[in-house]
Parts: structure tokens; sequence; C-alpha cells
């Protein structure tokens, strides 16, 4: 996720654009499910495409690879602030000037995909014909279930992230002497190291609370495994003592000086994300999404900028939540569809436009850069990144860390937000902001949560 993954900010952004989209919805009818006698040619055009993700080189990577196949088709990647994503959105859909194609995404997620299902085409029928009638079968069902709305497949998901995991400077590591933590008590004394020698230990931008409910949904999975979503979904109470451990664990990262100083007044991106990648910091709480920044020219990139002047690319390793709450349940990723690719309803070239979202997301082409570029799992089942063409930092210490890596998330079956609501999504901001500063007592922010799902 270089700045891709995380989603948040619902409240007054989505009101409005939600508005813009439900007014839509009375008059897209036909058009609805694209092809139309205007749609346009399949295999020539101009189209825009809209979104918060991926980073624009990898955007323009993905396009090229589009044109070794699609050469008539001319596609320009319009990246989004992930903040105002969705205020945006909403109007320029409701207009033949918009995107002619756009992201979403499942759950509370920006983009969320039953805010702007209205704005998009049915892609159902065209995945069909290109996949078969098994199509649903062949692709990953986090971005088959996430991304569809009452059997109206809204998007195709280009891939999954995942979080749950951690990633280290090795560089650091190994110049202290230090081997990754595992548990509670070795993550303090690695940071009770780095810090007595004036280096930063771990970082985290806990004033963006999208990356606050990643840590929470880890030190849960830890403590509990799945007890995050059967919550979510009403099937246990956050008053559950579990629910208690889990936030005091959460609080004790404050308190014990594991998170940084001033940690709730930062942003995860640009701020953390810098502060790891110009090597102020030796861990920073990332998913499946990091692991574009172990490849070369991606982490120059990446460390440029974040201000580092003749950047020289370091080691950078994923390593499993640490076994917080003692239970030895490690290695329990949890993850949605990273975005979906939605075909307006609006756009003039809908054919075209349906053409890159289907190679994108279906195609053994598409799938393939996608997973060359590490910034997604992909969708379609089997395709794995081709490591061997991958120019890695190094390849020696790094590739068996991530195909294993690859392997676990992979293989998750947690999902991230896809059944966090909106209301709920806001009610983690005020409790996990709250109990941190010890603002909110942990009784107190857990009933609240739990209101919240009494009240849906």
């Amino acid at each position: 996720m270089s700045k891709q993954t995380f989603r948040w900010r619902r409240g007054s952004a989505i009101a409005i654009a939600g508005a813009a989209v439900f007014a839509l919805a009375a008059c897209s009818g036909a058009a609805d499910q694209g092809g139309g006698d205007d749609a346009g040619s399949a295999t020539e055009g101009d189209i825009t495409w809209w979104g918060w993700t991926p980073d624009k080189p990898l955007a323009d990577k993905l396009i090229a690879s589009f044109n070794e196949e699609y050469p008539d088709i001319t596609v320009e990647f319009v990246s989004k602030p992930i903040d105002t994503y969705d205020s945006v959105l909403g109007p320029a859909i409701t207009s033949s000037d918009g995107p002619d194609v756009f992201n979403v995404a499942p759950g509370s997620a920006n983009g969320g995909v039953q805010t702007f299902q209205a704005g998009a085409i049915d892609l159902g029928p065209a995945v069909e014909e290109a996949l078969g009638a098994d199509w649903q079968d062949q692709l990953a069902s986090s971005g088959v279930d996430g991304l569809t709305v009452d059997d109206k497949v809204v998007g195709l998901s280009a891939g999954a992230v995942y979080s749950g995991s951690i990633w280290i400077n090795q560089d650091i590591f190994d110049e202290f002497g230090l081997a990754a933590p595992t548990d509670y008590d070795e993550w303090l004394a690695v940071c009770e190291t780095l810090q007595a020698a004036d280096q930063g230990c771990f970082v985290q931008g806990a004033g963006q609370w999208a990356f606050d409910m990643d840590t929470f949904e880890a030190i849960m999975q830890n403590v509990q495994p799945g007890a995050y979503v059967e919550a979510s979904l009403g099937e246990l109470s956050y008053t559950d003592p579990v629910f208690v451990e889990g936030m005091e664990i959460w609080k004790s990262l404050f308190d014990d000086g594991i998170m940084q100083e001033g940690a709730i007044g930062l942003q995860q991106y640009p701020d953390a994300n810098n502060a790891f990648m110009s090597g102020e910091y030796a861990m920073v709480m990332m998913g499946s999404w990091y692991t574009q920044y172990t490849v070369r020219d991606s982490m120059i990139a990446a460390m440029e900028a974040a201000g580092v002047s003749n950047p020289e690319p370091f080691t950078m390793i994923p390593i499993q939540f640490p076994d917080v709450a003692g239970t030895g349940d490690t290695g329990l990723m949890f993850g949605d569809a990273d975005y979906g690719l939605a075909v307006s309803a609006k756009s003039e070239q809908q054919s075209a436009a349906t053409t890159f979202a289907l190679w994108l997301s279906t195609s053994e082409a598409g799938q393939q850069a996608v997973a060359n570029t590490l910034n997604n799992i992909p969708s379609l089942k089997g395709v794995q990144p081709q490591w061997d063409d991958i120019d890695l930092v190094n390849s020696d210490a790094q590739l068996s860390a991530l195909q294993e890596y690859t392997e676990i998330a992979a293989a998750s079956t947690q999902p991230r937000f896809a059944t966090v609501s909106a209301e709920l999504n806001t009610a983690f901001r005020d409790a996990l902001i709250g109990v941190a500063t010890g603002d909110v007592e942990i009784e107190q922010a857990l009933e609240n949560l739990q209101s919240v799902v009494d009240a849906q």
C-alpha cells in the first residue's frame, strides 16, 4: 500500500458522493448493463482510469503491458488522493466527462462498492463471456464477493492486499546484532536496545485509524482468531473479555514505548512511511502492498519521495505480527480486494474500458503483470510472481522470506474491511485513539463499539 491500501474517512464526503451517485441510479437504466450501440470499439479508444491506487509508476507499468496486446487503446491513469477520492468521484461519474474506469473497494473502504455501484455497469456478462460459466471459481472469492452488489458485478478485482504483518529494515537489525521479535517481551527489548542508541524502533501513524484497525485486528487474531470479524457481524460481543485483553495490549504498545512518542499526531502516509523509508525507524506496520518496495527501482523511488538524497536501497524483510498475547496463534493475516475496476455507466467508451478492466483482472497476461509489481496478490488463481524476472534489492536475504510471506497471505480467509460498516469504522477511530491517549476507558470504548453493532 504505498498510500493506496488504507481506507478511511467516510463522514460528509461519503454523504456528498453518495447523494450524487444515488441520483444517478434513476437514470442509469439500460446503460447499467453496458455494451450498447454507443459503447464504442472494444479494441481502440482513449480512456481514463481514476484511482487512489496503484502508485502511478506501477499503473504506468500495467498500462504498458496492456498496450503490448491492445496498442490502440490509450489509458490515462489519474491518481486521486485517498482522503478526497469519494468526494470527487461522486460528481464525476454523473458526467460523461468523468472517468471511463474507476476504482471501487469492498466494505467501508474509500470507493465503497455500495456507494458507487449505481454509477457502474454490470460486468457480469463480460466476465462470463471471457472466462466461462465457472468464472467465479477461477477468481479469488474476496474479489468476487466483496465487489458484487445484489448479483451485480460492480468491479473486477485486480488483486488483494493483506495486513497483519510488520516490515523490518534488516540492515539496521544486522548492525545492532538483533533478531526479529517473535513475542511482546522480545519486541520491547528490541525497542529498548535501538532507542538507547538513538535509533528509532517501531513507527506507526496512529492518527490514521485504518492502520490502527490493522494493528488491533492483528492483536485480536493473536488473542482469539476470528473474534474481530465475528464481532463486526454481531456474532460476538465487543464487551467479551477477549476484547478487553486486546484493548489492554493495544494500550500497552503506547504505555511501554513500543509505539513511538507522538504516534497519535502522525499519519501513516506520508509520515510513518517516510520515516521508515528514510531509515529513522527499523520497523513499520504495513501489509502485503509493501512488498513492492523490495524491488530495487521501486524502493529507490520511495526513498527519494521520502526526501532521501542519493538513496542506497536497504534490505526490507516481512515478519509476522509478534505473539503479543502469548497464545501461539501467529501468522494469521487478513485482507480484501485492494481495488476493483468499475466501468462508468456514463462512459462513451464502455467497450474499450471493459476490455481494459477484463484484461487487468482476469487475463493471465494482465494478472502476471499485477503479480510482478508485488503490490497485490493476484485475483486469478494460480498466478504467482515471476521471481527470476524481479530485481530484488537483496535476493539472497529476501527471496525465501517473500515467497513464504506471499503463500501465507494468499491462504488467508479473514477479511480486513469487508465486514466493517461505515459507522463501525468511525467508532473504531474514536475507540482506538481514545484508548491510546487515555481519554476513553477500555470498557466504555468497547461498549461504544457494541452499540454501533446493536443499532445495525
